[in-house]
């Protein structure tokens, strides 16, 4: 156990390099598994908004089973399970299919969510001066749905910065595991579980500062494309 605080232990290992590569595996896990469940997700949002009840079903059905169990568990069954129907996977690939999967469950509904918020006269004002469904969807839809998928989108990532420490389960390096190792050996379980949360304060303060920019950003934008008149002639050049 640990013998009481040690002020020379907790500063050694706030710029520990074997904690700061756990922190930078834990932002590219991050990132990766941002993008990955990015294009799961638009697939599925597609998928369920589809008239086409072969697609929307098992969109719906896959959303609603990785929604509906923990990420943990689904963690092991890829990397325990697989393997015994002949799919072995290493730890990091174990890691990352089970974060774009689970992830993916959740941005899939962020994402319908904002396609939804559109109001159906852009789109058959769009289809009315010409335009095909993909350029709708380019030009019309997303521009607008954007507003309200960016604020959630980063909350997700803001979340999922945190999240990724339930991967340590299956063995991944990332922050937490790595602090887990220290403190079986040195036993400086407060020390070192405070220099992992700041570390993770760190990383989330940074995505938010971040993510304010962004959302200003796409405001900015709609209030430029809101002041603008709306004419018939732009869209007609697109074709």
């Amino acid at each position: 156990m640990g013998q009481g605080w040690s002020w020379s232990g907790f500063v050694d290992y706030l710029f520990n390099p074997y904690l700061l590569s756990g922190a930078v595996t834990t932002l590219w896990l991050t990132l990766a598994a941002i993008a990955g469940g990015l294009v799961v997700g638009f697939a599925l949002a597609l998928a369920r908004l589809s008239s086409r009840r072969w697609l929307a079903a098992p969109a719906h059905f896959y959303i609603w089973v990785f929604r509906g169990t923990p990420l943990l568990v689904q963690l092991i069954i890829i990397y325990t399970g697989l393997p015994q129907l002949g799919l072995k996977l290493s730890v990091i690939e174990s890691a990352l299919l089970g974060l774009v999967l689970n992830e993916a469950a959740y941005l899939a509904e962020i994402v319908r969510g904002g396609i939804q918020s559109v109001p159906a006269g852009q789109t058959n004002a769009a289809r009315a001066v010409g335009f095909s469904s993909a350029q709708t969807m380019r030009y019309i839809v997303m521009p607008q749905a954007m507003r309200l998928i960016v604020p959630t989108l980063g909350n997700s990532i803001n979340g999922l910065l945190k999240t990724t420490s339930i991967t340590s389960v299956i063995s991944m390096e990332e922050l937490l595991r790595r602090t887990q190792v220290l403190i079986q050996e040195k036993f400086m379980v407060l020390e070192l579980f405070i220099v992992a949360a700041i570390y993770y304060l760190l990383m989330t303060t940074a995505w938010d500062f971040i993510q304010r920019r962004i959302e200003r950003h796409y405001g900015r934008a709609h209030g430029d494309a809101a002041a603008a008149p709306v004419t018939a002639e732009p869209a007609l050049e697109q074709r």
